[in-house]
């Protein structure tokens, strides 16, 4: 059984740069020692030929088509922007100048 100590919750949480209440500690100190204890039972178990997968589940992507469509209203479009130069769209500037 792993015990997890209010000192150590206390220095992962500063690490992590958290601002956790004194009920805030003692709850994840339960909560911790629980996540260890199950992760022990999980290390338990015969896994020698499974194998390795990112997902428990087979998942796929359900994605559709893109159909290219000519815009008819430019002025509309341009409308909807946030901010604007004449017909163009303005954003922050993401690169410095050199």
């Amino acid at each position: 059984m792993s015990n997890i100590t209010q000192d150590e919750v206390r220095k992962v949480a500063h690490l992590a740069r958290l601002e956790l209440l004194p009920d805030e500690e003692a709850a994840l100190t339960t909560q911790l020692s629980n996540i260890l204890d199950y992760v022990e039972q999980l290390s338990e178990l015969d896994t020698q030929d499974v194998e390795p997968t990112t997902r428990a589940i087979e998942v796929s992507n359900v994605t559709r088509l893109d159909h290219l469509q000519t815009c008819t209203d430019r002025s509309a479009i341009l409308n909807c922007a946030p901010d604007r130069d004449d017909d163009f769209f303005k954003v922050p500037q993401i690169m410095a100048d050199e």
